[in-house]
Order: C-alpha cells, then sequence, then structure tokens
C-alpha cells in the first residue's frame, strides 16, 4: 500500500459502489449501443449529419469530463456531493435526449450535450471515487471487477431488452424513462451510504490546473495507459456499432443483431471475473496483454472465413468482447496506479482531474470512431432502410475488422510501453 492510500474499505462498501457501473452504464450503454441508430433509423437523419452530431456530443462529453475533473479536484465538497445532487437531472436529461422530434437534429444535439454534461459532472466524481475507496492493486482490481460486472449486467440489460421496450412502450423516450427509475435511486444510495475517506492535509494540496496537466503530461505512465485505452476504446467502439448494421444488411437478419449485441453483453459478465482473477495474481498489465492478443488474433481469423454466417459472427463478436472487457478491467485497475505513480514521483498528488482527462480521451477516441462511421458509410452510399450496394457493404464488413485492428496494434505498442508491474508501487513506497 502506498503511503497516501486508504486502508482496506469493507467488502460491503466495496460491492454497493460497484453497482454503482450498473446505474450509469444503464444511460451509457443506450448512449454507445443506439443513439446513433436512432439519430439515423429513428429521427432519420443522413448518416454524414448523425456521425457529425455524436462527434459533436462525444467531443462536448470529453470537455465536459475534463472540467468536471477540476471542478471535483478544486471544490472542498466529497466526490458524494456531485453525485447526490446530480443523480436525478442525469436521469431526467436521459430521457430527454431520445424524446427529440423526427429531423430535429438541432433538439437532438441540445439535448445530447445536456446530457453528457451531467453524466460528466456525476461520473467522473464516481470515477475519482475508486483511488479513496481502494488502496492496493489487489483491491483496486475487485473493485474494477466489480464495478465491470454490474455494467456487463446494465450492458446485457440495456442490449436485450430497449428494442423490445421501445415496441413496447412505443417511443424511445419512454423506454428510457423505465430505466432512469431504475438509474436514479441506486445513485443516490451510493452518495448516501458508501463512506468516502478524504486525503489527509498533505495530500489534499490542489494544484493549479496548468502545473497539474504538466505533471501528467510528464507522467509516463499516465501517457502510456491514456494511448492504450483510447485506442483500445475507439476499436471497441467501431465493433460494436457496426453490429446492427452488419446484420441487418450484410447477413440479412435484422434480429439477430440485438441478440449478438445482448449475447457480447453477457460474454463481458462472464469474462470479467476471469479477467479479475488474472490481473489479481498476474498483474493488470499482463491481463491487457493477453486480452490484445486475443482481440487481433480473432479478426484474422474471421477475415478468413470466406462466407460467415450468423453463428460465426455472432462467436466473433464474444470473442471481441471477452478481448474488450479484458481492456477495460485493466484499464480501471491501472489508472489509480498511474496516479499513485506520478504521486510517488513528483510529491505532488494529481486526483480528478487525471480522471477527467483520461476521461477526455476516451470520449475523444469514440467520437472520431462514430464520426468515421457515418461519414465512410455515407461515402460508400448507404442510405438508411433499403438494400445496400457493393460498396456499402463492403464498407460495413471492414470498418468492423480491419478499423479495430489497425487501432489496437497501436494499444499494444502503448501497453509495451507501460512502466507499470505488479510490484512497481511497493517498490516505490518502499
Amino acid at each position: 500500500m502506498t503511503p497516501s492510500s486508504p486502508p482496506p474499505a469493507p467488502r460491503a462498501a466495496l460491492l454497493l459502489f460497484g453497482a454503482g457501473d450498473f446505474a450509469f452504464n444503464l444511460y451509457w450503454q443506450a448512449v454507445n449501443l443506439y443513439l446513433l441508430f436512432f439519430y439515423i433509423d429513428t429521427l432519420r437523419l443522413a448518416p454524414a449529419l448523425a456521425g457529425t452530431l455524436f462527434l459533436i456530443g462525444a467531443g462536448w462529453d470529453g470537455i465536459a469530463d475534463f472540467t468536471a475533473g477540476v471542478v471535483a479536484e478544486r471544490m472542498r465538497r466529497p466526490y458524494r456531493w456531485l453525485i447526490g445532487w446530480g443523480a436525478l437531472p442525469l436521469g431526467l436529461a436521459f430521457v430527454a435526449m431520445f424524446a427529440a422530434p423526427r429531423g430535429a437534429w438541432a433538439a437532438a444535439l441540445i439535448a445530447q450535450l445536456g446530457f453528457r454534461t451531467l453524466y460528466a459532472f456525476t461520473n467522473i466524481p464516481y470515477a475519482a471515487w475508486t483511488t479513496r475507496l481502494a488502496g492496493t492493486g489487489a483491491e483496486r482490481s475487485l473493485l474494477a471487477g466489480l464495478r465491470m460486472i454490474f455494467g456487463a449486467v446494465a450492458a446485457t440489460l440495456v442490449a436485450g431488452t430497449l428494442p423490445r421496450l421501445v415496441t413496447a412502450l412505443g417511443s424511445y423516450a419512454a423506454a428510457g424513462a423505465l430505466l432512469a427509475t431504475l438509474g436514479v435511486p441506486l445513485l443516490l444510495t451510493i452518495a448516501w451510504r458508501v463512506p468516502e475517506r478524504r486525503p489527509s492535509s498533505e495530500a489534499a494540496v490542489r494544484p493549479r490546473i496548468g502545473l497539474a496537466l504538466a505533471l501528467l503530461a510528464r507522467n509516463r505512465a499516465f501517457v502510456a495507459l491514456n494511448l492504450a485505452a483510447a485506442a483500445g476504446a475507439a476499436a471497441a467502439a467501431l465493433t460494436t456499432q457496426s453490429v446492427l448494421y452488419f446484420f441487418r444488411y450484410v447477413l440479412a437478419n435484422d434480429p439477430a443483431g440485438p441478440r449478438a449485441l445482448a449475447a457480447m453483453a453477457f460474454a463481458s459478465l462472464v469474462a470479467t471475473p476471469l479477467w479479475t482473477l488474472a490481473a489479481r495474481h498476474a498483474g493488470a498489465r499482463a491481463a491487457w496483454l493477453a486480452a490484445c492478443g486475443l482481440a487481433l488474433a480473432l479478426p484474422a481469423g474471421f477475415v478468413l472465413l470466406p462466407a460467415p454466417g450468423v453463428v460465426a459472427a455472432t462467436l466473433f463478436l464474444l470473442g471481441m468482447q471477452v478481448a474488450f472487457a479484458g481492456f477495460g478491467l485493466a484499464a480501471w485497475t491501472l489508472l489509480p496506479d498511474s496516479v499513485d505513480w506520478g504521486a510517488a514521483r513528483s510529491g505532488v498528488r494529481v486526483e480528478a482531474i487525471a480522471f477527467g482527462t483520461f476521461a477526455l480521451a476516451q470520449k475523444a477516441a469514440l467520437a472520431v470512431a462514430g464520426f468515421a462511421i457515418g461519414t465512410i458509410y455515407q461515402a460508400n452510399g448507404f442510405i438508411a432502410g433499403v438494400p445496400q450496394g457493393p460498396a456499402s457493404l463492403a464498407a460495413i464488413r471492414w470498418l468492423m475488422l480491419a478499423g479495430p485492428a489497425a487501432l489496437l496494434l497501436a494499444a499494444l505498442a502503448a501497453i509495451l510501453a507501460l512502466p507499470l508491474r505488479r510490484d512497481t508501487l511497493a517498490r516505490l513506497a518502499r
């Protein structure tokens, strides 16, 4: 345990805190899996326009994340305060985002920006809270695993039921309201019940924004982690956001798309405990390298199949999701470690701003991925709701395969440059 780390937290507190990702992923998975599809197929926006709205929203999301990190770093209030006050407005903004009328791109954009702002000001304090709740690498792996398991449960729920909820309730807004009734009370409970240990007066010194950013730029562990995580996030986004289009247009099996997304979420749920065990015993960096090797091997094998059908495509996507679960587990385990690594080397602790900057890099990668999908689809003649031509079908297929593979190679290079090992923080403490 590093000198500034908290004592071990009660397992009940870790469990309740980890459940917060169930609430956040009810919102996030709906945006990640269905917002672009909602824009194109329900609001009937042109694919390039829909991709641009997603790009603007995700870019703003990153700015909001960074701003939320600065506010949480500089303010004197505990992290729970922002989460408690933001829970209900966040749920209402989520519903409003899916209530935009057909063709109303400006209203859709405004609602998306409002939701992403509120999401940032609740989610960034929640993420930064992990540095005060878990102090050792093993404990952080456990907490990251719990968070990802709850997140995978929410992803399974959203992927498998949201289309049916929309059909049953008549609109995306009504379905979103039902999800919000689950998320809001859970976040309020966490803000009320989970203990938050405040840092000591020495560790609580708040650096100026310029100094904090300079320290993060010199933090080699933080920089390498950001590069690897951003590349992995963009690869995951290209894969998951291509699923509905691949099944609907390439395989001509529309119902199989939501089923594949639900199966992918369930694969994360099954794989996360295994990645947690691997990270606790072999280290998060080693687990990340193993996940990256798996994610690079799968597209190469899928390309060799002469005419893959629904079963082969679903199995490929399940394998990719298992690898992406390893990416997420390792990244959220190593992020608090990178904060400790920088504090041990510089003597100044940059906490919430580090989480905000990390989220900014992630959201920028997601923004580029969403924009690339819309732009490349339109450039190849994609028109929603009609049979696609050869160029459009090829774009859907190769964007789901070649794009992630290139990004995963970049992630692998960054992971290899990461200076954090299993015993790095223990050695720095000694």
